[in-house]
């Protein structure tokens, strides 16, 4: 089967970022199935555009894949304005492109950018062939309530797409159980959950990240680690707000892993206020995110404290459980029932500073409790969230619809 994947925001696993459609791609090509992703070349995490003709390594050679970069237009971090364009132009061009790809058996379309949906079905519908729609988040209603979404013409065309697309799509999947309701309230007819996984065999659990604590010189630190996004939706302003709480503890060094649209305010707002105990380190590929956790002793989860946000399963939890660290967990919900499930990590209420730092602490004053919740939540993972599982599942269900 010849599957075509319409994603803006596809990561390659030696590319910073989520990976989860390029583990997924190569799940299906050992399978036997052919997998074209038509893709950005700029990338979602940091804004920056390829030189032109340049490929990644995952890009050029891998058996079953291909992977077509198509123009977009590159300043997605200047403003919303800019970013409505970018998702414009590559749903144009996607277009154009995903014509050219011969002998096609399924469009599989994913959102957010929710506009690249459209390019999918109109794709699948042309050659007759299935649309699957895969939900990743609650794309507009994040937006609106972030208040990043606020032109009400945009937001009644993002309403209104959102309720076509459900409504159309042959099949749609949704990374997370808390999804489930929102879209099938919207008009989706059949929905299956695949949540978001891991490969356990990517991560180390009892590797010290010593070479990465050398390179930045933070060797003998007690390290809690937030590797991610820097976006207005992670709440990092929170983190900053906890590291300062912290200061009476100069062991205890805060490390955010990443970029992002925010991460330059964050990184000012840091110098202004004196803070010693914070480190910006730049994004690390997928390939070398192993190494990096295994350099941590706690890893941060955190988004604002917005009710539709009890929704999600953040991939990063995942991430941190397989690497077998601790989670501090700012995040009420479906994800909270995980962590607590697997008594891997602990609770943090959202947007409180201060009870984010006494978790923090909590870690860092029983580190052999906190290396036995590490253990734990590896432990749950291989058993709940392995990826490979996850991933015959969606093959299963795209093999019955083509």
């Amino acid at each position: 089967m010849h599957i075509l994947l319409i994603h803006q925001a596809f990561v390659a696993l030696d590319e910073p970022g989520g990976t989860r459609h390029h583990e997924l791609a190569r799940f299906l090509a050992q399978r036997g199935h052919r997998v074209t992703i038509i893709s950005s070349p700029v990338s979602y995490l940091t804004g920056l555009a390829r030189e032109a003709g340049a490929a990644s390594a995952s890009d050029r050679a891998e058996p079953n894949i291909t992977i077509l970069r198509t123009y977009t237009y590159s300043a997605l971090h200047r403003s919303f304005v800019h970013r409505v364009l970018s998702f414009f132009s590559f749903m144009v061009s996607s277009f154009w492109a995903g014509l050219k790809v011969k002998q096609v058996d399924l469009v599989w379309g994913t959102s957010p950018p929710i506009f690249q949906g459209a390019t999918a079905w109109a794709l699948a519908r042309l050659r007759r062939k299935p649309f699957l729609f895969e939900v990743r988040d609650l794309w507009p209603a994040f937006a609106i309530e972030v208040g990043v979404l606020r032109s009400p013409l945009l937001i009644r065309l993002s309403l209104w797409l959102e309720r076509f697309l459900y409504r159309h799509a042959d099949q749609v999947i949704v990374n997370s159980p808390g999804f489930v309701e929102h879209v099938k309230g919207r008009g989706a007819r059949d929905v299956r959950v695949v949540a978001n996984g891991v490969d356990p065999l990517m991560f180390e659990p009892f590797a010290t990240g010593f070479d990465f604590r050398q390179t930045y010189e933070l060797q003998g630190r007690f390290i809690a680690m937030y590797a991610g996004a820097h976006g207005m939706s992670n709440d990092l302003e929170v983190l900053l707000g906890a590291a300062r709480v912290l200061e009476d503890r100069p062991e205890i060094a805060i490390v955010l892993v990443g970029d992002g649209k925010e991460k330059p305010a964050l990184r000012a707002h840091a110098e202004e206020i004196g803070l010693k105990n914070v480190f910006f380190l730049p994004p690390v590929p997928k390939l070398g995110m192993a190494q990096a956790l295994a350099a941590s002793d706690a890893c941060i989860a955190i988004l604002k404290p917005i009710p539709l946000y009890a929704t999600v399963y953040p991939n990063k939890v995942f991430d941190y459980m397989a690497a077998g660290r601790p989670v501090v967990l700012a995040i009420d919900g479906v994800i909270r029932e995980v962590v607590e499930q697997a008594g891997c990590g602990v609770f943090a209420q959202p947007g409180d500073p201060v009870a984010l730092a006494e978790a923090i602490r909590a870690l860092a004053d029983d580190r052999e409790q906190a290396r036995a919740m590490g253990l734990r939540g590896r432990e749950y993972v291989e058993t709940n969230f392995e990826r490979e599982e996850l991933a015959e599942e969606l093959a299963v269900l795209m093999e019955r619809m083509g």
